[in-house]
Formats: structure tokens, sequence, C-alpha cells
């Protein structure tokens, strides 16, 4: 039996290693951010570090772009790292080592079986009801058969010999005590025909190598975990602790996809989410957290606990992120705002920066919605939807001849100009803030009329009660 304790533990002085390992085959998405997330606020809590490590052996699907595109990410969310980026493919030196010492055990075998030959092997044996598996036929080959195949160059991998027998048993630090058989592994593959090392031998190399601690990754990998452990007991090295992730699904149960709402890491900043927003939510996702509102890293740090991840499938909820897109937006300082809405000096008149921000930013989520804020109520725009908006109408023409000339006696006073146009039209409730709000800003709903009234230049606020006036006028002399 190959159990748990075989590996050294943590001694207590040491240093805590979490790593994040991506594929540069695409943009970072969700499942990989949280992973990313969750590991580095284990190793933040610790004091440990974490370290990025970026595998790409698979050289027919990894990009330079993509693995750019992961620091990218990263740097952005605000998770940085204190050990690399490393490169799979600058470490072929080291594979190479470990592939000869186990090739000197016996360890390993080549495997000539061609891709159309283990598709139908695994097509046989879901057929008759059996799991997958490799069946060990070039294991049986004989010596004299191999070195003729090996001297004609046909292509071959080499596959990892799995000891007949064993149980491989370790404590998963999400899912509690796990136990796999031997015989339900299967001979695997640990080098390509390509010469390049298989996820399963470079990613434990790699571990063992940086001297990481605890890894965490998601559950579709927890079959790869005693693959790993039996490769690293062979070659004497230590392995990490492993805590496999609950999967995140979208909306209809299935693994979260394009389909079912899925967004890259990419897409998601494009479209203005801020990143304590998007950090504060995957924290939240599949892991219980007792403190409520929107928290700094540190303190997301101080409160990650892997016994409050759960091991049922996380379900990604777009409401729960835009809640906390809403509390990282309107707790931006005001230079911070105006950058994320991409506000220019001239966009908004110095004066009123601050006062701008505290009116608009709690009805603001995403950049072109302050930008149309500031459009607004900074330029001399035509009023907005006139033909549409039937309660500007409904007030006529004479409402707004009668706010405008009241506006000349307050003109820096929004209280003392809406009850004037209140006492003197007999208007009030919505059937008096929403025709002078739709006047103004030509929307029925927003931050409060005062505030806006207050930002907005007393000429552009004449332009607007004069556009009503005139567009009411024209819209009862159509009338039939």
């Amino acid at each position: 039996m190959i159990e748990h304790l075989w590996r050294f533990p943590v001694e207590p002085d040491s240093v805590l290693k979490t790593r994040f390992a991506p594929s540069p085959t695409g943009r970072m998405h969700l499942g990989n951010a949280r992973t990313a997330l969750f590991s580095a606020l284990l190793a933040y809590r610790q004091g440990g570090h974490f370290v990025l490590r970026i595998e790409d052996t698979d050289a027919a699907r990894s990009t330079v772009l993509h693995a750019e595109g992961v620091l990218e990410d990263l740097r952005w969310l605000g998770l940085p790292w204190q050990e690399g980026p490393f490169y799979q493919s600058r470490r072929q030196d080291l594979y190479a080592e470990h592939f000869e010492a186990l090739r000197a055990q016996g360890r390993l075998y080549p495997c000539f079986c061609t891709p159309e030959a283990l598709a139908e092997q695994r097509r046989s044996q879901l057929a008759a009801g059996r799991p997958p598996r490799y069946d060990g036929r070039c294991a049986r080959l004989p010596a004299a058969e191999v070195d003729r195949r090996m001297a004609e160059n046909q292509p071959a991998a080499l596959r990892f010999r799995v000891p007949e027998g064993q149980t491989v048993v370790f404590e998963d630090l999400i899912r509690g005590p796990q136990c796999f058989e031997s015989k339900d592994i299967g001979d695997f593959v640990v080098r390509r025909t390509d010469g390049t090392p298989a996820f399963f031998f470079s990613n434990a190399v790699d571990d063992a190598d940086m001297g990481i601690t605890h890894v965490l990754r998601g559950e579709d990998h927890l079959t790869n975990t005693p693959r790993q452990i039996l490769l690293l007991e062979a070659l004497r090295l230590v392995a990490p602790y492993y805590g496999h992730l609950p999967l995140i699904t979208g909306h209809d149960g299935a693994p979260l996809s394009k389909r079912n709402g899925s967004q890259s890491i990419a897409e998601l900043r494009a479209t203005g989410y801020l990143p304590l927003a998007l950090v504060n939510y995957l924290a939240r996702l599949g892991h219980h957290l007792e403190k409520p509102g929107l928290l700094s890293l540190d303190e997301l740090a101080a409160a990650f606990d892997l016994a409050a991840v759960g091991r049922a499938p996380a379900r990604f909820d777009p409401a729960q992120l835009m809640h906390y897109q809403k509390l990282a937006v309107s707790a931006l300082p005001v230079d911070a705002f105006l950058a994320f809405a991409e506000l220019g000096d001239d966009r908004v008149p110095e004066a009123v920066r601050a006062d701008f921000v505290r009116a608009v930013a709690p009805n603001v989520n995403f950049p072109a919605e302050a930008r149309a804020w500031a459009e607004c109520l900074f330029t001399d725009q035509p009023l907005v939807g006139t033909d549409d908006l039937a309660d500007l109408h409904a007030a006529g023409s004479a409402f707004f001849r009668l706010a405008a000339a009241l506006f000349e006696a307050h003109p820096d006073d929004a209280g003392a100009w809406t009850r004037a146009v209140r006492d003197q039209s007999g208007r009030s409730g919505k059937a008096l803030f929403i025709p002078l709000r739709l006047a103004l800003t030509g929307r029925e709903h927003g931050p409060e009329l005062r505030d806006l009234f207050a930002l907005m230049p007393r000429p552009i606020v004449r332009a607007r009660l004069a556009a009503a006036e005139a567009a009411c006028a024209v819209a009862r002399s159509e009338m039939p």
C-alpha cells in the first residue's frame, strides 16, 4: 500500500508553497481564476509563497500570447506571485534526468500503439461495460520485437509501468480520504511520441522540484493524483498535499462554458468589471466566508479556510458578481472612479468632480454608464427619446414654461425650485418629479434629482427645459 504517510509532512518552520500551473492554450476563465485565487489566498494567509508555472510542453497548442495573457490576468486580479514564472518548455534537462532514473528501474517501456488503436481499445472496453484503461499490450512485447521497432524508428511513447496489487491512499485537503487500486489505473503515458513530457509526469516532477507543499486544483484532476503519487514514489520525490476543488457550473447545472454564461477574465475586464469585485465573488464561490461585504485581498486571505470549501459543485451566479461589482464601484475614490470610467480632464469640470462621483457612482456598474452620465450632465446634447416620453408630453408645455420661469428665481436651489413648481402647478410626487427628471436627463430613473440639478451648468438646464416645452408643443399639435 502506498499511503499519504510516506510523504514528508510540512515542518512548522518550512515555507508553505502553493502554485498556479496553467497551460497557455487559451485565455484564463473563471475556473482557472478561482483556482489561482484559492492557491494565492492559502499561501498569503500562511506567509508562504505563491508560485507561477506555465505548463507549455504542448507545443501544438501553447502560445506565447496566451502565456503573456496569464501574467496579464493575474496582475490585473491583484495576485502577485513570489516565485516564477517558470516555463516547462525550458526544463527538458530535468525531465530527461528523471526519465532515465525510471528507465534504469525498469519502470518505463515504449508504447507503439497508434491513436486509432487506442481509440478502438477504449470503445471495446466501454461496450463491454469496463472502465477504459490501457490493456498493457506493449508491456508484453518481446525484447527483440521492441528492439526491431525502435531500430525502424517507429513512433513510440513511454508508459509508466503501474505496480500490481498496490493501493494508493491519500487524504484530500477538501474531499477527505481517497483510495485507488492500481489495477484500476492502467499504465499511463509519461512521454509523448514527440519526446515531450506528458502532464502526469512534468506536473508531478515540477511540484517536487519546486518544493510545492499544497496543490489546489479542480476535481477533474482527482484521478490524476494516484498516478502522480506512484510516479513520485518511484522517483523518491516528495509529493505535495492535494486538494480538489468542486467544479463551477452554469445556471443550467452543466459545467460552466461559453454556452451557459462563462466569460474569460479578459472579456470580463473589457466589459468593465473591477478586479476587486471579481476576487470577492470568486472567494465565495464554493467557499463559505462569514464576513459579508467587500473585502480587501488581505482580508480575504485572513478569512480563507480550506475547511470552508464545499464538495458540491458551485453554481456561477451573474447577479452575485454584479452585487460585488456595485460595491467595488461605489468604494472607488474620486480619481480612481474617473480613471475606471475613462473620464479625462475635459469630460467632467474639475470643480464638481467629487460631487459628480458621489452623485452617480451608486447608479453606475460599468464605465460606459458613467460616461453617459457625464455626457448627459455636461454637454449641450438634445433631449433624448422625446418621442417616447409619454410622462413628459402629459405634463404639457405650460408646465415646462412655468418650470423655466421659476428656475430663474431659484437657479442654485433645487429644493426651492421644485417646491415652487409644485405649489404653482399643483403637481406632486411622481407627477412632478418624473417630468422634471425627463426634461433634464431624458431618463425616468437615476441619481437624486437635486444632485443632478446642482451639477448641471445653468445654460444647459435652461436649454433642456426649453426643449421639453417645445417637444410638448409639437406632440400636442400632432394629436388627432
